[in-house]
């Protein structure tokens, strides 16, 4: 926050504490308080605790999804086990359905507890990545009529992947502390 300083000739105070005049002016830093000073401070705690919470959440959300997804896959009680079918039909899916249910369970417990979540973020991005097999396999079911640009309720269920597989990356991307492994006196040390 700046204040503008003037000379002492024709001068007028405005209501956010900035002075103005026909003279040449130049900026200050200003002490004190001000509105943009409160709501420049406020914007800076919020981005604060983004920056601190966002990717826990995001991990947390995502392993809530693929526990959730993942459990419906072995409940049976899945709607995509048609879809899979198609897309797979050399795979049985009475038990390729279940099994694909327990690895995203796996999964979205690693990424809730923050195990390897390197290798879970590209075990992630390999899953999601298939789905999009379906765009060759069976492309009726993702467009309507033919037309790319026209999605069945099928294809926004594959192509919301596309912002999963991101969340991914941004998780695997972000730095994480190194945990210290037991430490080893040198012979000498003892």
């Amino acid at each position: 926050m700046c204040v503008e300083v003037t000379a002492p000739r024709t001068h007028s105070a405005s209501p956010d504490n900035t002075s103005t005049s026909d003279s040449r002016t130049v900026s200050t830093p200003q002490q004190g308080g001000g509105w943009r000073h409160r709501v420049d401070a406020a914007r800076h705690r919020l981005t604060g605790l983004l920056r601190r919470f966002s990717l826990p959440l995001l991990r947390f959300s995502l392993g809530i999804v693929f526990v959730w997804f993942g459990a419906l896959k072995v409940a049976g009680e899945t709607p995509v086990t048609g879809l899979v079918a198609k897309t797979l039909p050399w795979l049985d899916p009475d038990w390729f359905v279940p099994a694909l249910g327990w690895f995203e369970i796996a999964l979205g417990a690693a990424l809730m507890i923050g195990l390897r979540l390197g290798w879970v973020c590209a075990a992630m991005v390999a899953h999601l990545t298939g789905t999009f097999l379906t765009v060759v396999m069976e492309p009726a079911a993702i467009f309507r009529d033919g037309n790319p640009l026209m999605l069945t309720m099928e294809g926004e269920f594959v192509t919301k992947n596309l912002v999963l597989i991101t969340a991914a990356l941004v998780i695997a991307a972000w730095p994480r502390p190194r945990r210290q492994g037991p430490q080893v006196l040198a012979p000498d040390a003892r």
